[in-house]
C-alpha cells in the first residue's frame, strides 16, 4: 500500500505536490470513492483522476556507462545527443543526478522518483566516486586543503577517501552540485582534463562506454545502500 499522491506521481500525472492539490479538490477517486490526503491504495485498486483511470507505470531501473559528449538530460533544444538516445526503453525514464556533457561514467536512469531522491540527496550520504585526471600533479598544499574540505560558493564540500598519484586523482563526495568537482580543482589552480564516475555507493562501474543494462530495484538497493 502506498499513498495515492505517490502512485499518481509515478504514473506521470503531475508532481507529488500537484497531485496533492488534485486530491484536495476532490478530483481523485479510488474504487469509485473520493479520497483525501493520506489515503493509500494497492496494486488492485482503481484510481481515477478527474474521471480518467490512471495506468500505474512499471518501475524501470537502468545502469549506463555514459560516454563523453553526451548530454545527461531527457532532451536538448540544440538537438545534441542525450543519454535517452542511447537506451531502448518504451517507458519514460530520467537520469539520476548529473554528469557533465564531456564527463563519463556510471549513471542510473529510472522513473522511480523516490529511489532517485535516495541516491542523490545529500542527507542520505551516498558517496559517488570519481577518477579525475588533472593538468598537473597535486602538491601537498592542495592535498591538505582538499582533505580539510574546500568551500565552494559559500558551502564546504567534504571529500572522502582521496587517492592521488601525480595528476591522477580518485575521490568521493556526497553532493552533486553542477560542475562541483571541476570547481574544487579550479579553486586550487588545477584544470580537470577528464572526469569519470566509477562508483555510486558500493556499486562499481563494470560496463563499456555506451553500454547499458536493465536491473531491479532490489539489486540496486543491495548494491548501493
Amino acid at each position: 500500500m502506498e499513498r495515492i499522491q505517490k502512485i499518481m506521481a509515478q504514473a506521470g500525472i503531475a508532481s507529488r505536490r500537484k497531485c496533492e492539490e488534485l486530491i484536495k479538490k476532490g478530483l481523485v477517486k479510488v474504487n469509485g470513492k473520493v479520497i483525501t490526503i493520506g489515503d493509500k491504495a494497492g496494486i488492485k485498486d482503481r484510481i481515477e483522476v478527474n474521471g480518467k483511470l490512471i495506468k500505474k507505470e512499471k518501475m524501470i531501473y537502468i545502469l549506463l556507462n555514459k560516454p563523453k559528449n553526451v548530454l545527461c538530460s531527457v532532451g536538448d533544444k540544440f538537438e545534441r545527443k542525450t543519454v535517452i538516445d542511447i537506451i531502448r526503453c518504451k517507458e519514460k525514464v530520467f537520469p539520476v543526478g548529473r554528469l557533465d556533457f564531456n564527463s563519463e561514467g556510471l549513471l542510473i536512469l529510472t522513473n522511480d522518483g523516490d529511489f532517485a531522491n535516495r541516491v542523490i540527496h545529500p542527507r542520505y550520504n551516498i558517496k559517488k566516486r570519481y577518477l579525475v585526471v588533472l593538468d598537473k600533479a597535486l602538491d601537498k598544499t592542495a592535498i591538505g586543503k582538499i582533505k580539510n574540505g574546500v568551500k565552494i560558493e559559500g558551502r564546504r564540500v567534504n571529500v572522502f577517501d582521496l587517492i592521488e598519484e601525480e595528476e591522477h586523482v580518485e575521490l568521493s563526495i556526497h553532493e552533486g552540485r553542477k560542475h562541483i568537482i571541476k570547481k574544487i580543482f579550479d579553486s586550487l589552480g588545477y584544470k580537470v582534463v577528464s572526469l569519470r564516475r566509477i562508483a555510486i555507493g558500493r556499486l562499481r562501474l563494470n560496463l563499456k562506454a555506451g553500454e547499458y543494462k536493465f536491473t531491479s530495484k532490489g539489486w540496486l538497493e543491495s548494491s548501493i545502500f
